[in-house]
């Protein structure tokens, strides 16, 4: 055998061991192995997540100019939501991650039910507000009349299904701290393709049956993430190699409670931070281009969350690798791994980069035919792909702290780069240079720069390395 074949044997190997989800000890050994077995199924656990917005933004395009309005403006204010499933996600990771390290699965397990009890009762409260104010959220969004009426069904079904949403990310944050990948990958996969086969057959019908419009995309998404929870679920009941809930885990421990809590706010609040920016540059778009500028943007969004999502998947590999190696006492080794994850995120991104610059206008015209939105999408994709790499770095700096459990430091960065700089200067850009739309394209990059910068810095002074959880 020669070593090229021996190569690509070993690499097969690997590749198959990560989609299987074998038992690895992450805390020694290899660290580039220990990341490929990570990222891979992480990668496509996240991937998958991002076909749900690309799904629905296909499919109801063809449904007109107010469909994909609605689709937008809901999903940026469901962004909210995604924040707090994130933020008590990068808590169960960061505690069951320690534990794991630790050696201790039995307190990674009880860890990750309270985790569960916790975001079920706090989401409860979220699902029945999206499910009231639906109607009264799009009129705060900027939408038209007609967005509003034609849309409020959608958004009531998306925000009403909060408690899903939350509890897929945030189950498989549990999964992905014990360095099960492969089982969230899997539960994604099970919900995507949920949701793309019903999605078509909610929206159009099939048969004699017309379908219901706009709303059977909502009803499909809801569908297919619950069905991903209910996997998660057998598999948390029935055990794991290191993660198994039983009976004693379901009562009330509130000082994991407030441990996770703890790791949690800070972690939600900087999420909240970083999506309320986003809504404040949807309402911006919105109102200084309309509703063309509007769609076109939305359009343009849902491709870049498409492609970022696989860098944050490797990212979460970084955040794994810190936890489970400062469980077990080794911070340089967890250091290593960052720095390598960043290696591999930027060669990523930077091919991202191209891709948008050279291929955005067809990559638009595959979700919409209309020649403004087309334009206006085309435009932000390629002035949005260009800061790319700085993305991909600063996710993995951002997502080592986290996984450390420093989650203030990172909620810090986000403040001022996205609440202190980039809004001012989307506004600034947008009505005193008069470059409407353009200009909230352009702020983006240029503060996600920004912020990959702070957050190298923070990494490199290390006091993460001293944080307990």
């Amino acid at each position: 055998m020669t070593s090229e074949t021996s190569r690509y044997s070993k690499i097969f190997s690997i590749v198959k061991r990560s989609l299987k989800g074998e038992e690895y000890d992450y805390t020694s050994g290899s660290i580039r192995e220990a990341i490929v077995l990570l990222a891979i199924p992480m990668i496509l656990e996240l991937s998958l997540e991002s076909v749900f917005a690309v799904v629905d933004m296909f499919f109801v395009g063809k449904l007109g100019e107010n469909a994909i309005a609605t689709v937008g403006l809901t999903e940026s204010v469901v962004t909210i939501v995604y924040s707090m499933a994130i933020g008590l996600s990068t808590a169960a990771t960061a505690v069951v991650a320690r534990r794991i390290g630790e050696k201790d699965e039995k307190a990674a397990s009880h860890a990750g039910m309270q985790s569960i009890i916790l975001s079920v009762f706090i989401t409860i409260l979220i699902s029945i507000a999206g499910i009231v104010f639906a109607d009264e959220i799009l009129k705060l969004m900027g939408a038209s009349p007609e967005v509003v009426s034609e849309g409020t069904p959608f958004a009531r079904v998306m925000l009403g299904g909060s408690v899903i949403i939350v509890l897929l990310f945030l189950i498989n944050g549990i999964f992905r701290g014990a360095g099960n990948a492969a089982i969230a990958m899997k539960s994604l996969w099970l919900a995507s393709l949920t949701n793309i086969i019903l999605c078509p057959i909610f929206i159009y019908g099939v048969g004699s049956w017309d379908g219901l419009g706009l709303i059977g995309a909502a009803i499909a998404t809801t569908i297919g993430r619950g069905i991903g929870v209910l996997y998660q679920c057998y598999y948390l009941l029935k055990g794991t190699n290191n993660i198994h809930i039983k009976k004693e885990h379901f009562t009330l421990d509130f000082s994991i409670m407030k441990n996770l809590i703890t790791i949690a706010w800070p972690a939600t609040f900087q999420f909240l931070i970083a999506s309320g920016s986003w809504i404040i540059l949807a309402w911006l778009v919105s109102t200084t281009g309309g509703t063309s500028a509007s769609a076109g943007y939305q359009v343009a969004l849902r491709n870049v969350v498409f492609f970022i999502l696989p860098a944050w998947g490797l990212s979460n590999a970084a955040a794994t690798l810190v936890g489970q190696n400062l469980g077990a006492n080794q911070p340089e080794r967890a250091e290593k791994s960052v720095l390598l994850t960043a290696k591999y995120n930027a060669i990523f991104m930077s091919g991202v980069t191209l891709t948008f610059l050279i291929f955005a206008s067809p990559i638009i015209s595959v979700f919409t035919k209309d020649p403004d939105v087309h334009d206006t999408g085309t435009l932000a994709l390629r002035i949005i792909g260009t800061g790319y790499i700085f993305y991909g770095i600063g996710m993995v700096m951002m997502q080592a702290l986290n996984g450390a459990g420093d989650t203030r430091t990172p909620t810090i960065i986000n403040f001022v780069g996205f609440w202190l700089f980039q809004i001012p200067f989307a506004m600034l850009l947008a009505k005193s240079f008069d470059l409407k739309e353009t200009g909230s394209f352009i702020a983006i990059p240029v503060a996600e720069t920004a912020i990959a910068i702070a957050a190298i810095y923070f990494f490199k002074k290390g006091n993460w390395k001293k944080v307990k959880v």
